[in-house]
């Protein structure tokens, strides 16, 4: 696919405690936040929120398998985490093309990911490097 400016790609996904705990296991991230609702309810997000990695890695899949597509790692991020995101919300992650390297497979991004309420829980940018087998 030949990448334009201002090309823009979209991912979505609800997010379950089955998730949660599925990345807890693979990463060790059992932060009470997540798991304890006495807890979480005694802090300012007032109940469970799933783990930064679970909203980011929505835009590891859109990437790899959206845009730019198959073969695409991240070389670099820069992003921030503006709201939390609950069990049971449904993220939107959201790519648009800022520029593409004239001569390598380099891409560099606008991201974001929102809420199914509108509102933003991530912003920044993203550079990533998309890989072709050797022929």
């Amino acid at each position: 696919m030949k990448l334009t400016i201002g090309a823009t790609a979209t991912r979505q996904l609800t997010l379950t405690a089955d998730h949660v705990k599925t990345f807890a296991e693979l990463s060790g991230d059992y932060n009470p936040l997540h798991f304890d609702e006495t807890f979480a309810a005694g802090t300012k997000f007032g109940r469970l929120v799933v783990q930064g990695g679970l909203t980011t890695g929505l835009l590891n899949a859109l990437v790899a398998m959206d845009m730019p597509g198959p073969g695409t790692v991240f070389l670099s991020q820069d992003w921030k985490f503006t709201a939390p995101v609950f069990i049971g919300d449904t993220i939107t992650a959201v790519a648009e093309v800022l520029s593409v390297h004239e001569s390598k497979p380099v891409t560099q991004l606008k991201v974001f990911i929102t809420r199914q309420d509108g509102e933003t829980v991530l912003e920044g940018e993203a550079w990533c490097y998309t890989f072709s087998p050797r022929r």
